[in-house]
């Protein structure tokens, strides 16, 4: 029992990784296997690379209602 404890826990980096990828616009596999041979500098190289989905960039994730766009202008 402690070591399934203990193979979740070793686990949750690279969880982390692969979920923190795949938001990014990222391969969620990839940066899984990343995540176990260098864990934590595949987090903080993830939380500085750019993130690749084109909805999520400023200004484009949705489109003002017409009488808040009114006011804007």
């Amino acid at each position: 029992m402690p070591e399934l404890l203990l193979l979740c826990f070793m686990i949750i980096p690279q969880l982390v990784a692969g979920i923190l990828a795949k938001s990014q616009g990222r391969n969620f596999w990839f940066w899984f296997f990343i995540s176990f041979l260098i864990p934590i500098i595949s987090l903080i190289v993830l939380l500085f690379l750019k993130d690749k989905n084109p909805e999520k960039e400023e200004g484009t994730g949705y489109e003002l209602a017409e009488h808040v766009r009114n006011r804007k202008g």
